[in-house]
């Protein structure tokens, strides 16, 4: 042997975390059947990391595979906006998220996401229950 090297923490941690992170494969251009091209500012994103964090703490869960949709996002530096292909379920689960984001605390996520996508979360006036929107 020539020669022998000795990882440091630091260099495991780094390999540890090459290989859990999702490879670099561009979303496609165009969304598959049934999908949307979804584009988020970087607030936006945040927010929704947060919903989907919590995850099963939620009494009404995130819409199926929203988080790996989350996880593999990919960010347009030119845009400034973060892309992601949902369904119409996840869709609806991302204004839930920006709703709950809008009673703890800012709307704004909300209010652009339903001028863009068409959907938000509002109280019935006649019964005060949240339900989703479509937007004519």
């Amino acid at each position: 042997m020539l020669w022998a090297a000795r990882l440091s923490p630091v260099g495991h941690d780094v390999l540890a975390y090459a290989e859990a992170s999702p490879p670099s494969v561009p979303i496609p251009d165009q969304p598959s059947p049934g999908e949307q091209l979804v584009e988020l500012r970087p607030a936006q994103m945040n927010a929704l990391r947060v919903y989907v964090s919590l995850g099963d703490r939620l009494r009404v869960h995130p819409a199926r595979e929203l988080a790996e949709r989350v996880r593999t996002a990919r960010y347009s530096g030119p845009e400034n906006r973060w892309r992601l292909h949902l369904t119409p379920q996840q869709i609806e689960s991302v204004a839930c998220a920006f709703h709950l984001r809008s009673v703890a605390g800012s709307a704004a996520e909300a209010n652009e996401f339903a001028r863009s996508y068409r959907v938000i979360y509002r109280p019935d006036d006649t019964t005060g229950q949240t339900q989703l929107v479509t937007l004519a």
